[in-house]
């Protein structure tokens, strides 16, 4: 740490939010070692979500950070994947043999990145309101709520897709999909009777996902439309209406869950179940947010010393469940770039700054692509899209991405 001006607090490198993405790029700098701070609004680690997905891609990420060995004994490999139609009494298969795939605890995920960082890292209670740069160095300031202020050489924003570093950054703003979810972890003190896929069902304008993270505990979802109507938020289901007070719904545990089972009371039994059952403390319920393909082909990612990385760079849809897995790629790109340039002029702003747009022109094309195949799945995927939109989505889909899970395959390097 160093002396800034007065009132204010230096550091080399600052990370805005504890997440998988801030904590992941605060671990991968401490292997170069760089030293860093990370910047928390809340006041301990938070694990909403219940489950993510971390496909052979992000695997191979978590092993340049040396923690994929240790994530691995906590979660089964997924083998497969299936989708059912139970309206079309259709069913499409898919194998992952031949790649890593597998369902982690949010909670042993960030715990496992957190665990791994040198004491005092992360600062939790810290919640950043706005950014500017000194004008007479060029640094970024950092606007505390509580009235102080930090500055740094660099600013790393991991601040999901509500960010403010992006906001400073001034990209565009993320859009809502048409779409909300609800998530949670079931668990079966006996073992549960799933086979180790991911298995999607559909009936009408609802899907549910279900994915065992290990023997006894399952991970789930439930998505369908959104639409509100002043203070009121319409579930169009299964052959009936049923209306919320939609600013209830994301706080409300009791009520997310008996929304949830209304909305799969007409999905198999086993379903229904598996709601009923599941932890309280693991439910929420979201929109689904994302920033449109053509806004991450176009927008500044950088801004002097300043950048973003993660979900408030690139928020996207679940429907390839890349989310998480591309925060962890950023994560050793970016490590990689300052820690090359940083060994060699670890005080030359500009040697940060082409650290920081080669990070940048690494990721923006993957970033690019996973987010126009996301895109055209949720459209697909969405009742309401118009016939000849999906046809669109359909023959691009075809030309981009004939290897559906060609982004699986994507080496971020080596640290």
């Amino acid at each position: 740490m160093s002396g800034g001006t007065e009132g204010e607090v230096q550091h080399e490198i600052v990370i805005v939010g504890a997440g998988i993405c801030g904590l992941a790029t605060a671990l991968a700098l401490h292997r170069k070692g760089i030293k860093c701070i990370v910047l928390e609004r809340s006041e301990s680690l938070r694990y909403i979500g219940g489950g993510i997905g971390i496909m052979a891609n992000g695997w191979r990420a978590l092993h340049q950070l040396g923690v994929d060995s240790i994530l691995k004994q906590t979660a089964d490999p997924i083998v497969g994947s299936k989708d059912i139609w139970l309206d079309k009494n259709k069913q499409r298969d898919m194998s992952f043999m031949s790649s890593e795939a597998r369902c982690l605890r949010r909670s042993d995920l960030i715990n496992t990145l957190y665990n791994a960082l040198p004491p005092n890292v992360v600062k939790f209670g810290h919640q950043i309101v706005s950014v500017k740069l000194d004008p007479q160095t060029n640094n970024p300031i950092l606007q505390l709520q509580d009235g102080n202020s930090l500055s740094s050489k660099v600013l790393v924003g991991c601040d999901g897709a509500n960010s403010v570093v992006a906001d400073f950054l001034q990209l565009k703003h993320t859009k809502v999909a048409g779409l909300c979810s609800a998530r949670g972890l079931t668990n079966y003190p006996n073992g549960h009777p799933f086979t180790n896929e991911f298995v999607r069902m559909k009936r009408n304008n609802t899907a549910v996902g279900r994915v065992p993270i290990d023997s006894k505990l399952v991970y789930w979802f439930v998505a369908h439309p959104w639409v509100q109507t002043g203070k009121l938020l319409v579930f169009f289901l299964t052959r009936f209406e049923v209306m919320y007070d939609y600013t209830q719904i994301p706080q409300d545990k009791e009520l997310i869950r008996q929304y949830t089972l209304q909305s799969v009371k007409s999905f198999p039994k086993e379903i229904v179940e598996l709601i009923k059952d599941t932890d309280y403390e693991t439910l929420s319920f979201t929109r689904i947010r994302y920033r449109r393909p053509w806004d991450l082909l176009l927008g500044s990612f950088r801004k002097g010393t300043v950048t973003v990385a993660g979900d408030a760079m690139h928020v996207m849809g679940p429907f390839i469940g890349q989310g998480g897995s591309a925060g962890l790629e950023d994560a050793i790109v970016l490590a990689r770039n300052l820690a090359k340039k940083m060994s060699m002029t670890p005080t030359d702003p500009r040697s940060i700054e082409e650290a920081l747009d080669q990070y940048v022109k690494e990721r923006r094309m993957r970033i690019v692509r996973m987010s126009t195949q996301t895109y055209l799945t949720g459209k697909l995927i969405t009742e309401s899209t118009p016939l000849l939109v999906k046809f669109a989505c359909i023959i691009l889909m075809i030309l981009l991405f004939r290897d559906a899970s060609g982004h699986t395959k994507y080496d971020c390097g080596t640290l």
